[in-house]
C-alpha cells in the first residue's frame, strides 16, 4: 500500500476522512455485530487510502488501550462485517477492503514526551 515516493492525492484524503467517519459512526451506534466486542470502545484515528482506493487501512485504538491485540484480531476477522455495514452508508464504484491496524501513534507521541520531559531535567 506504499506510495512509493507519491504524494497523497486530495482524493485520497476525501475518502479516507469518508470513510473514517463512516466507520466511527458504524462503531458507534454498535451497528457492526462483532461477537464479544464493544464496538462503542472502538476509536478511529485515521484511514489511509491506496492509490487505487480499492484497500483502506484503518487505524483504531480500543478505549484506553487495553485488549488492543485481541479487538484487532477480531475486527480483522469480521472486517466483512464492517464492509458490509459500510456499503449501507457509503456509494462508492468499489467499496476498498479495510485492512485494521493498531494506532501506535498515540505511545510513540508519549514516549517523545517523556524523553523531552526527561531531558528538562
Amino acid at each position: 500500500m506504499a506510495n512509493a515516493g507519491k504524494p497523497i492525492t486530495q482524493r485520497q484524503l476525501r475518502v479516507g476522512e469518508m470513510i473514517k467517519q463512516s466507520l466511527s459512526m458504524i462503531f458507534l451506534k454498535d451497528e457492526a455485530k462483532i461477537p464479544n466486542i464493544q464496538t462503542k470502545e472502538i476509536t478511529v484515528t485515521e484511514v489511509r487510502m491506496s492509490p487505487d482506493l480499492k484497500t483502506a487501512k484503518v487505524f483504531v485504538l480500543p478505549l484506553g488501550g487495553k485488549n488492543s491485540d485481541e479487538i484487532i484480531g477480531k475486527l480483522k476477522e469480521f472486517s466483512f462485517v464492517v464492509r458490509k455495514v459500510l456499503s449501507k452508508k457509503v456509494m462508492m464504484k468499489f467499496l476498498p477492503k479495510l485492512f485494521f491496524v493498531k494506532d501506535e501513534s498515540f505511545d510513540y507521541a508519549e514516549k517523545i514526551e517523556n524523553l523531552i520531559k526527561q531531558a528538562n531535567k
